[in-house]
């Protein structure tokens, strides 16, 4: 099985992307992002949404109670059965899920949170509802593609207390690709790859990973990292690429374009 995940400035349209997926006779799982789609919802209807930074430099969203409501709407309605019909106009056997469903993504919710404040101190800040990955029920998954399902599934996980979580999407695709061991792990977004100092990196080799991270910025670090600890999980190989392209998972699989994380 290959897993693509799909970064949310890439879901306005899917054409290129779905006419490549029809081409592509292994299982596949898709996760999908959308995070500023949840942002300006949000903060449409007044709730304005804050962000934070860890000490390794990794930006996420502060999720409170009144915004977990609203990520789960936006992330697992809107934007998850967006996709499903997107992708159905060009024949896939697609189905939207979030980890909720059939208990598909189990995770820990983030008691306390160490962050850097404005002033580059870290400081710890309750909790919020957030989590890490900390069981996938590979079971369900293998159900799905073993029937010819591709299953969409939208960054939403569930509490070991039953709570919904916001779980980041990047962390999703790779803990998902290092459950089921999958032969590629591939990462669409709107750039064509890792940009260091001015270049596209063709390769980074995990042995570079820490100083890599310190030369690229937020959401790409996320990336580089998520990536590289599903290839040290087993996964096949992990790629970012531009999802711009013609083809673009073909092209990242077969090593023509984007990042090759090895």
């Amino acid at each position: 099985m290959i897993v693509v995940k799909i970064g949310g400035e890439l879901l306005n349209n899917l054409s290129n992307i779905a006419e490549d997926l029809k081409s592509i006779s292994e299982g596949i799982v898709i996760v999908h992002g959308g995070g500023d789609e949840v942002t300006k919802i949000a903060e449409k209807i007044g709730k304005k949404q804050v962000f934070v930074v860890s000490p390794e430099g990794i930006r996420s969203r502060y999720t409170d109670g009144e915004d977990i409501k609203i990520y789960l709407m936006v992330m697992a309605g809107l934007i998850n059965k967006s996709v499903v019909l997107s992708l159905a106009k060009y024949g896939l056997k697609t189905i939207g899920l979030c980890g909720v469903d059939l208990s598909l993504l189990i995770a820990k919710r983030k008691k306390k949170l160490i962050i850097v404040d404005e002033r580059g101190r870290m400081v710890a800040i309750n909790g919020d509802y957030s989590g890490k990955i900390e069981l996938v029920n590979v079971g369900v998954l293998n159900m799905l593609v073993g029937n010819g399902y591709i299953p969409v599934i939208a960054p939403v996980a569930m509490s070991l207390d039953y709570e919904f979580l916001n779980v980041d999407a990047d962390s999703v695709a790779s803990s998902i690709a290092s459950s089921i061991k999958a032969s590629s792990l591939i990462f669409l977004t709107d750039v064509e790859g890792v940009i260091i100092n001015g270049k596209k990196a063709d390769v980074i080799r995990i042995q570079d990973i820490d100083s890599t991270l310190k030369s690229i910025g937020f959401g790409m670090n996320r990336k580089v990292m998520v990536a590289a600890n599903a290839v040290k999980m087993g996964v096949g190989k992990a790629i970012i690429a531009s999802g711009y392209t013609s083809n673009p998972v073909t092209k990242a699989i077969n090593g023509i374009s984007g990042t090759v994380i090895m």
